[in-house]
């Protein structure tokens, strides 16, 4: 007990609030000039969270406002926000009306976790830092991730899209080094050959494909041609090349799902000229690396630990995959590391990435108590929705009573035709864009609970999805619930995503102590006991 004392009182002193008023920075933000509109209103959250500094005592140094679409780029204002909190360290503490004002995506999320900030959801009566609760992080965790729709990317309808785009001809997604991404004429998201880097890409394979240069060699002769990352303005590594001269797109062939479509993009080699650079890397007897009809699972998943070089698979004897790195110079050693040299099985590294995810697994009660959280949460989201839906109804009522009262002034002879005409145009322009917010709204608070609870029995039963999914769904998986993976001496290191990463370290927290699962009241969940939840 008294070598915990220490600790408990260095806590309490971190957490503990000054006697005067304490700085902090008052965010406010709607995602679209229609929601300004619909009542969403950046003064009620501004009046809101200045009452709730009065009450709580703290002193707004500045306030940051955000009106802008979710599409766009950048917001402008919680970027500077953000340069704000860098530039001045005694302030900590964020006011917000709730989740959603604050995040678009994970990466705002993961921004401010950094910065390691307290963050005050008025509305929602939270206060996160990192002295939170293990449930508290969780929760909000679950919450940013609907509110931003991160699972969006394993939709139906996004992975349909894509497919459309794909049976089209169009590479639907980001372009290559050598392409860049533009809009064509007729409107649709396309890429062309880059101005600078494609004449640079094409030089690549036609200097591969002499046989006089190694990697080694050809990247160096890039670098001086100019091949470098367009934004960074980086020259590229050797793993790079050697993914470029794997990449069919180049010939204007391109492969999606697995099926091998006919691109529209303007080419930047022949097939002949590709095929003769993988005959090169490969040897004449052996299996390219991406045949037609094959996709796999775990490539662009994963880097070497050892020298940081992309890992990537190939086929051996017409059946077995294998993963390996793709090389690295060792300049102290003059040659290749030998990790360049060892494989790996597929099948080895799938059963890797399982025992990974059985680490996500949680009982019944933990689900039903978190589905139970996301109900009450999601009282003061349905409130707002139907409000707006109410005021949608009532201004699309007044319209209507308008038109009607207006085609009996037409009747009676009070206005003309042209008059009638044109504000009735008008009018029922308007109508159909208040239907369309009533849908908007209808959907968007049906989708709340959905997202939430699909992103929890995602995470409770990834594991056993995982075993079922084809290649390309696994890949989907992984890149939802794991970042930074690497392959270390045949082993798979990866570090979870947020919240995944909670969930993950109450479940080993949970085992270590014996206890598989959690006893949970009504007025305060214990989040699998010993946990720092437990310790306030």
């Amino acid at each position: 007990m008294n070598e915990e004392a220490p600790q408990v009182n260095q806590r309490i002193a971190r957490i503990a609030k000054p006697a005067g008023p304490v700085k902090a920075l008052l965010y406010a933000r709607v995602s679209s000039k229609e929601q300004e509109k619909e009542g969403f209103s950046i003064p009620a959250q501004c009046k809101l969270l200045r009452d709730y500094a009065l009450q709580h005592r703290f002193d707004i140094a500045e306030e940051f406002i955000d009106v802008e679409t979710a599409k766009t780029t950048g917001r402008t204002n919680f970027t500077e926000m953000v340069k704000y909190l860098r530039k001045h360290p005694g302030i900590r503490s964020i006011l917000v009306e709730k989740t959603d004002r604050l995040y678009r995506n994970l990466k705002d999320w993961v921004t401010l976790d950094e910065l390691d900030v307290e963050i005050h959801l008025a509305k929602e009566g939270v206060t996160l830092s990192r002295d939170s609760r293990s449930s508290e992080k969780f929760m909000h965790g679950i919450k940013v991730l609907m509110a931003k729709n991160y699972i969006d990317n394993l939709s139906e309808e996004a992975r349909k899209g894509q497919m459309e785009k794909a049976e089209q001809g169009i590479w639907p997604t980001k372009a290559p080094l050598g392409y860049a991404n533009t809009t064509g004429k007729d409107g649709k998201k396309v890429i062309e050959p880059h101005p600078e880097l494609a004449p640079v890409v094409t030089q690549l394979f036609e200097r591969y494909a002499t046989g006089r240069y190694s990697l080694k060699a050809l990247a160096k002769a890039a670098h001086g041609d100019g091949l470098i990352y367009p934004k960074s303005g980086n020259p590229v590594p050797v793993s790079t090349v050697h993914m470029i001269l794997r990449n069919r797109l180049y010939t204007g062939l391109f492969q999606w799902n697995g099926k091998l479509h006919q691109g529209k993009h303007e080419p930047l080699v022949s097939i002949e000229l590709w095929q003769r650079v993988q005959g090169i890397l490969t040897g004449r007897n052996a299996v390219p690396t991406h045949p037609i009809g094959n996709e796999f699972a775990f490539t662009g998943l994963m880097t070497c630990a050892e020298c940081g070089c992309a890992v990537v698979a190939e086929i051996k004897k017409g059946k077995y995959v294998y993963y390996h790195c793709t090389g690295h110079i060792n300049k102290g050693r003059g040659g290749y590391g030998d990790c360049r040299r060892k494989y790996v099985r597929e099948e080895v590294l799938d059963k890797a990435f399982a025992n990974l995810l059985d680490r996500l697994h949680f009982d019944q009660e933990i689900l039903e108590w978190v589905k139970a959280a996301l109900m009450a949460s999601h009282a003061d989201e349905r409130r707002e929705h139907e409000q707006a839906i109410h005021r949608c109804q009532v201004e699309h009522n007044r319209l209507e009573d308008r038109l009607h009262a207006m085609y009996l002034d037409k009747l009676d002879g009070r206005i003309d035709n042209a008059f009638y005409d044109r504000m009735s145009a008008q009018w029922r322009t308007e109508q159909t864009r208040l239907l369309r917010e009533i849908e908007r709204h209808g959907s968007a608070e049906e989708s709340y609970m959905e997202d939430g609870i699909r992103l929890l029995e995602l995470a409770r039963n990834a594991s056993r999805l995982f075993a079922k999914q084809p290649a390309h769904e696994k890949k989907r998986l992984l890149n939802l619930v794991l970042s930074n993976c690497q392959w270390d001496q045949g082993e798979v290191h990866a570090v979870f995503r947020q919240p995944f990463d909670l969930l993950a370290e109450t479940v080993a927290s949970g085992a270590a102590i014996g206890t598989q699962r959690s006893v949970l009241s009504t007025g305060s969940p214990v989040w699998l006991g010993n946990l720092d939840s437990n310790q306030d």
